[in-house]
C-alpha cells in the first residue's frame, strides 16, 4: 500500500502555494500597469495555481 501525503498537508501546501503565486502576480501587475489587479484576476492565478500544485503533491511520500 502507497503512503502519500496526508490531504491535510496537501491542503496547507496548495493553499500557501495558492497565496503566494496571487500576491506575486498582483506586485508584477502593479510593476507593469502601475494599478492594483482586479480581485477577479487574481483569483483566477491561485486557482490556476493549485491545480499543478494539488497533483504534484499527490506524487510525494513522507519519508
Amino acid at each position: 500500500m502507497e503512503r502519500l501525503l496526508p490531504i491535510w498537508q496537501r491542503l496547507v501546501i496548495t493553499f500557501v502555494a495558492m497565496l503566494v503565486a496571487s500576491y506575486l502576480a498582483g506586485l508584477l501587475w502593479v510593476f507593469l500597469t502601475g494599478w492594483e489587479m482586479p480581485s477577479y484576476v487574481a483569483g483566477i492565478v491561485g486557482g490556476v495555481t493549485t491545480l499543478p500544485v494539488w497533483e504534484l503533491l499527490k506524487r510525494f511520500r513522507p519519508k
